[in-house]
């Protein structure tokens, strides 16, 4: 794997253990449904403990931050466009200091399997809401809300080096 050039923190690319699936929508008379995921074809750490639908403000972001123990699973289907960047910061992965950026959403609905340890942004592209799902392999909070959420967020630090809006952070 190629190492990030001088001067730059991060090198584009494609990172390590991000699963991108294109969701199809099968349409008819009555509308369309599209497959999220299948376990057959989820491996079995990645199965979801629960699920969420989110609404995001047109322009607005959510994130970067990441989790130490939990994957997520999110899936963009619309209504709504969303520009997706993704950071390694796994430093034995191959792709450690890699960056991903991804457009998803009603014009290109995927889902997109986010191992741990991969922090993680997205912003509302749209003039309207956007609605994004997630399937996450653990609970938030734990069982019955009693453990500490797992989440380490870099939205709250000021000198943060993971920058959603320029193209190379």
């Amino acid at each position: 794997m190629q190492q990030p050039e001088p001067g730059s923190i991060f090198h584009e690319g494609i990172i390590a253990d991000v699963v991108v699936t294109e969701l199809r929508k099968f349409t008819d008379e009555r509308g369309w449904l599209t497959e999220l995921f299948r376990h057959d074809q989820l491996a079995a750490e990645f199965h979801p403990a629960m699920g969420y639908l989110s609404m995001t403000e047109p322009g607005v972001t959510r994130g970067p931050h990441e989790h130490s123990a939990q994957a997520d699973l999110f899936c963009f289907l619309g209504p709504g466009n969303f520009k997706l960047r993704l950071w390694d910061n796994r430093p034995a992965a191959p792709t450690y200091r890699y960056v991903m950026t991804l457009i998803m959403g009603a014009d290109n609905p995927a889902a997109v399997l986010i191992p741990k340890g991969i922090v993680h942004a997205y912003k509302n592209l749209s003039q309207t809401a956007g609605a994004t799902l997630n399937f996450p392999n653990a609970l938030y909070k734990g069982v019955n809300y009693s453990e500490p959420i797992d989440e380490i967020r870099h939205e709250d630090d000021p000198d943060t080096i993971f920058i959603l809006n320029n193209t190379h952070s």
